[in-house]
């Protein structure tokens, strides 16, 4: 029976062990009665509650009731005494009835309990609450008797529950430890065969029954040797001296169970562990080897443009995310694995160093394959790059060439000439860097079929291959149809450059003859003083002239070039109706200034040297200088010289040189006439000269 069960009951207080003891080291048992009536039943199941906590040895010295009958009536305290008989009949040796003071009728009770003493077993006395010390000593008595013996049932109630709730959850406990703990030692027998207990919890925290129970004997032992506040020592109940051995073989017991208990946690904790890494080990592995390979060998194509690249390292993103969470799994792992290794224990560390191996060798070797491909990813999107930018920069250069050239003049079509030749430098920059992108992404990919796991990749790796290969092999052929046009378009830029130039070359000529036109007519105007001066004259304007006659020649031939080129280009020379009228209207009039200019000198030459002749005194000649046909022949000539110089040049209005200059030249060819004329009558009359003199 436990306390807990009737602790209504007890807590009424119907009787109680106070720890005292009589003369014969027999317990005391104490009957407090009351003015209200008794439950029989509950005072009966008091007693056989507190008869049920000492020892058989105890009870067999006997024990001493008190019933206590000062408050109660003669009928009740008779009734308690034979119910005495059927309760504890053989363990008591003696009740003590403590009358009232107003005492009953002495002669009815004393005769009764004499009467009952042979078939009671027990000897009944009637005393008075001071006469007990003449049967009980008064330190074993409680102070409701006169004595000095403390009692407090509510403490005793207390500390009675905690030491039955103690020793029932340490012997259930000690029950489930042991249980637990042998069906460990089976499981490490058969380790194949493993109990159920290995998953078997307490049903109560080891530690807190523990601290209970330590709580429990502290208490218990410090009532060995504590004394009341008056200094008045007593001793420990009976009960408390049988418990304190009791809860102390418990705490052995429970300590030695829950070492072997932490033990066995300890083992299958690690076990435990070991498992959940194994199988969070084959998680990862069987992921990695199953789905997430399938995922890479579903991805194997480098796609035909940026978009498409683009749109397959998207995807391949996705599968890196769904990676990178098993892979922080798998650091996870490794950690847990190697906080185990370091914890050296010797029986695992085969185990553990096999599954870090197998887990890092399925992770590195997948990240190695996703590396791989965001690699090829990468390059084949570099790949596209450089092919659609090569693309755009070949489409640049043919709508140049497909374009007719228009230009207004040379300098232009050179510096369209110059763009020409730098994107073409530029497409072949851009076909050398896509050769290169396209030989490293050939390279990567002949290196696919290394992580395959034995699939022929050979048939994706020839698709993308002749994808590659094709898109260089075409850009090639748009690079060499481009440079085609190009020598095309540069040698008919160059021939407009020619035409160009041609007609600026002989727009200058035209320039330079008009030049020699207004030098000719403005500077060249001195008919000589003499006849020698007049034939250097006449030598120097042949020489100009035929630097006039090489300047036309020049500009007839660059028109002459121009109509060539034109012809070539297939346009029309903006010369033929313009430059060419020009130079033959400026050489003609050239032309006829020449003529003139060389008919003047002409004349000149033969003014002079006539003029000379009959002027120099020539006595060897009289007949010439005599003739008179010669002075009139010189008249002649002058006269003619005279009227050349006030004709125009160039009709209508062009003449050599200024009026002034005209007027001096022919001043000088005056005054030479009048020399003649002097020298014509000298020789007429000679008596005139005589005279003279």
């Amino acid at each position: 029976m436990e306390a807990s069960v009737i602790l209504p009951i007890l807590k009424k207080k119907l009787a109680f062990l106070s720890g005292g003891k009589d003369r014969r080291s027999g317990l005391i048992l104490t009957i407090p009665l009351c003015l209200e009536q008794t439950n029989m039943d509950e005072l009966s199941v008091t007693l056989d509650y507190l008869l049920s906590i000492p020892s058989e040895k105890c009870k067999a010295r006997g024990f001493t009731v008190i019933v206590d009958g000062r408050k109660s009536q003669w009928n009740v305290v008779k009734t308690v005494v034979l119910m005495l008989q059927n309760v504890v009949p053989a363990e008591v040796s003696l009740v003590c009835v403590v009358k009232p003071d107003e005492f009953w009728d002495k002669k009815v009770t004393h005769f009764c309990f004499w009467k009952e003493k042979d078939r009671l077993g027990f000897e009944v006395i009637l005393v008075s609450a001071n006469k007990l010390t003449r049967y009980i000593e008064p330190c074993q008595l409680t102070e409701d008797f006169g004595g000095s013996l403390t009692y407090d049932h509510m403490d005793w109630l207390n500390k009675r529950l905690v030491f039955e709730k103690f020793t029932k959850e340490s012997t259930s406990l000690l029950d489930e430890l042991a249980l637990i703990n042998n069906g460990s030692d089976k499981a490490n027998q058969q380790e194949k065969e493993r109990s159920v207990d290995l998953n078997f919890l307490p049903s109560v925290d080891p530690e807190t029954v523990l601290q209970t129970g330590h709580e429990l004997l502290s208490e218990l032992q410090q009532r060995r040797f504590n004394g009341s506040d008056g200094g008045v020592s007593w001793s420990p109940m009976d009960d408390e001296l049988l418990a304190q051995p009791q809860v102390m073989k418990l705490l052995d017991s429970l300590r030695e169970q829950y070492t072997r208990y932490q033990e066995v946690c300890r083992q299958r904790s690690k076990r435990t562990q070991l498992e959940e890494i194994q199988q969070k080990v084959m998680q990862v592995v069987n992921w990695l080897e199953g789905p997430g390979s399938e995922q890479l060998r579903a991805q194997w194509g480098i796609g035909d443009s940026i978009r498409a690249s683009q749109a397959l390292q998207q995807k391949h993103e996705e599968i890196e995310s769904q990676h990178s969470e098993w892979f922080a799994v798998y650091v996870e792992l490794n950690q847990q694995i190697a906080a185990l290794l370091n914890a050296g224990d010797e029986e695992d560390l085969v185990e553990l160093k096999s599954l870090q191996q197998q887990l890092s060798d399925v992770c590195y070797r997948q990240a190695s394959q996703l590396e791989f491909r965001q690699n090829l990813l990468q390059a084949a999107l570099e790949f596209h790059g450089v092919a659609q930018d090569l693309s755009q920069q070949l489409d640049g250069l043919l709508g140049m060439l497909c374009v007719d050239v228009a230009p207004a003049d040379g300098a232009s079509i050179q510096q369209t000439l110059k763009l020409l030749e730098e994107k073409l430098k530029s497409v072949d920059v851009g076909l050398q860097g896509l050769r290169e992108k396209g030989q490293g992404l050939l390279d990567q990919i002949s290196n696919q079929a290394s992580w395959a796991y034995g699939k022929d990749v050979t048939i994706e790796n020839k698709e993308n291959v002749d994808h590659i290969q094709g898109v260089m092999e075409d850009m090639q052929l748009r690079k060499q149809r481009c440079e085609d046009m190009v020598d095309v378009r540069r040698l008919k830029m160059l021939q407009m450059v020619q035409l160009f130039k041609c007609e600026e070359d002989a727009a200058q000529a035209v320039e330079w003859l008009s030049e020699l036109l207004d030098a000719l007519l403005k500077t060249h105007i001195r008919l000589g003083d003499d006849a020698q001066e007049t034939k250097v004259l006449l030598e120097k304007h042949r020489k100009f002239v035929d630097v006039a006659q090489s300047t036309y020649d020049y500009g007839r031939q660059l028109l002459q070039a121009t109509v060539v080129l034109c012809q070539s280009l297939r346009c029309t020379s903006r010369s033929s109706g313009d430059t060419l009228p020009r130079l033959n209207r400026v050489w003609k009039q050239f032309t006829i200034a020449s003529e003139e200019r060389v008919h003047r000198l002409e004349m000149a030459i033969a003014f002079h040297s006539n003029a000379e002749k009959i002027l120099q005194d020539c006595p060897e000649e009289p007949e010439a200088i005599n003739d008179e046909e010669q002075f009139d022949e010189i008249e002649a000539v002058g006269k003619s010289l005279l009227d050349r110089l006030t004709v125009p040049v160039v009709y209508p209005d062009q003449y050599f040189g200024s009026p002034s200059d005209m007027a001096s030249a022919a001043e000088h060819i005056r005054d030479r006439m009048k020399l003649v004329s002097l020298k014509r009558q000298q020789l007429r009359h000679p008596e005139m000269v005589t005279t003279e003199s």
